[in-house]
């Protein structure tokens, strides 16, 4: 268990109980009906369950003996499809408020239809409330099929459409993220099953492949064919402010989009030097990747519009194509997080590329200040264009020499890989071939080899073997300092 200190962010202080909020009571035991209001929150927009809090915001609290087992039973269901069908997985978060715990389960709005104990649940001011009927639950379909086109059904995508090396990069991606992800062993089949890639047609009947498993996995021909208007367009426009300095554009499948937009963030945006705890971290990672996530989450696949990065002397803006649903600027300290395309989205936390729905705003916001002190806040802003825009440094020092680029980049991803490597040993020992796998290569990288001396000399990482520090069968393992520091959260 975490300890942390309370956060209004994070827990909802003053919040009554309403339609994308429920407390509940729990010490040892899971409620009984908690499967019935997450699946009306992932039927409707979403919404936070809290246990061990009454009806009232009363934090009673979670008996400290049971909140790790408490949180691997919410994992754990969530994952089963006789408990929520189709699954959704989830990952509950224990908070200790006040010196007694807490449970958050941070439940997403889904483009699938959800039920639990073979019911159809749906959200009100009042509560959950069980619904039956074909009309009434074909209604629900129909509304969630007009909102969330990555959900069409394309009848003739077949798995020959889709490429193999992408569900083995996925998979790797999965187990930095998470080691044993109950994922990351699954057949291409059956991930594309249970992450929501396949669905029936209530229309035609047919099951079948989503326009958002051609866009994840798909080859590149596959995906023009399925979205001729999808592209990425990521523009570099310092001195020429018209046409652009450089330019890359993006039109492949979306693992490998997001690396290729930050790979171009990276080339050009500085990273200034910035320590948390006792570790360098990225301000620029920690801020665009957000941002590239988003991009990617949330862009509406069928708009021929294209999703655009430009990049100025002052500014970078970031506009993709939106289904909005709600308009105007947003604020940051108060806003409901809704999520576009939602399987994509679920996805992509998984690979961990994004953190969890609503956390690109909120870090974004929290880590500006110290990117570019003295700039402007960066502004939300919603509508058929959702656009966001990251004011740079008032004197322009954000641009730089290309000397100096290669030289930040290259400190931003030794500190990135650190964390990574961090990561990867959270599962146990590791050899350094075992860890460049993990990391996504065939062999060791000399940022992964800086990262890890660096690392042994902080006393985060340790030999296995410390007499023999060559030894063929020399591994690597967390220190108590290493594991402290993640568990801190830095």
């Amino acid at each position: 268990m975490n300890k942390k200190q309370p956060d209004p962010t994070e827990y909802p202080f003053g919040r009554k109980e309403g339609i994308d909020l429920e407390f509940k009571k729990a010490s040892n035991a899971l409620p009984n009906n908690l499967f019935e209001t997450i699946c009306a929150f992932l039927n409707m927009d979403g919404g936070l369950v809290v246990l061990g809090v009454a009806d009232d915001g009363t934090v009673t609290g979670v008996a400290p003996e049971a909140v790790n087992r408490l949180v691997a039973e919410i994992a754990s269901l969530s994952n089963n499809p006789t408990k929520l069908d189709p699954p959704r997985l989830l990952f509950p978060q224990a908070l200790e408020i006040n010196e007694r715990w807490v449970i958050k389960i941070q439940v997403p709005a889904s483009s699938n239809v959800h039920q639990t104990a073979g019911h159809v649940y749906l959200r009100s001011h009042e509560g959950d409330y069980r619904i039956s009927g074909l009309n009434r639950i074909a209604a629900v379909v129909n509304r969630k099929t007009g909102t969330y086109t990555e959900q069409r059904v394309l009848p003739y995508l077949e798995m020959s459409d889709l490429r193999p090396d992408l569900f083995e990069k996925a998979k790797v991606l999965m187990e930095a993220r998470k080691p044993k992800h109950p994922w990351a062993n699954l057949s291409p089949e059956a991930l594309l099953n249970i992450a929501g890639f396949v669905r029936r047609d209530v229309f035609t009947g047919k099951v079948g492949y989503t326009l958002a498993a051609a866009l994840m996995f798909g080859t590149d021909s596959i995906i023009q064919s399925v979205a001729p208007g999808y592209k990425f367009d990521a523009l570099l426009r310092r001195r020429d402010t018209e046409r652009y300095d450089d330019r890359e554009l993006v039109c492949t499948n979306l693992i490998d989009s997001f690396d290729i937009l930050m790979a171009f963030i990276d080339k050009h945006l500085n990273d200034p030097f910035y320590l948390e705890g006792v570790i360098r971290v990225s301000l620029r990672s920690l801020i665009f990747r957000e941002l590239v996530a988003n991009i990617i989450a949330h862009r509406e696949y069928v708009n021929p519009a294209a999703a655009t990065i430009k990049i100025y002397q002052d500014r970078v803006e970031f506009k993709n194509p939106n289904i909005p649903h709600g308009h105007g600027p947003i604020d940051p300290l108060n806003f409901t997080p809704y999520p576009k395309n939602p399987t994509i989205c679920q996805f992509m936390i998984q690979l961990g590329q994004f953190e969890s729905l609503g956390s690109g705003i909120n870090k974004v916001t929290h880590y500006h200040p110290f990117y570019a002190p003295g700039a402007p806040a960066p502004s939300f802003v919603e509508g058929e264009m959702f656009t966001t825009i990251i004011p740079l440094m008032p004197d322009g020092s954000e641009s730089r020499s290309e000397s100096r680029s290669e030289s930040r980049s290259e400190s931003r991803s030794e500190s990135d890989v650190a964390a990574r490597i961090l990561q990867a040993l959270i599962g146990g020992p590791k050899s350094r071939s075992e860890v460049a796998t993990i990391l996504g290569h065939k062999s060791v990288t000399g940022a992964a080899r800086k990262s890890m001396t660096t690392l042994l000399e902080q006393e985060l990482v340790e030999y296995t073997i410390p007499e023999t520090p060559n030894s063929r069968f020399q591994k690597y393992r967390l220190t108590d300092k290493g594991r402290a520091l993640l568990a801190s959260g830095k």
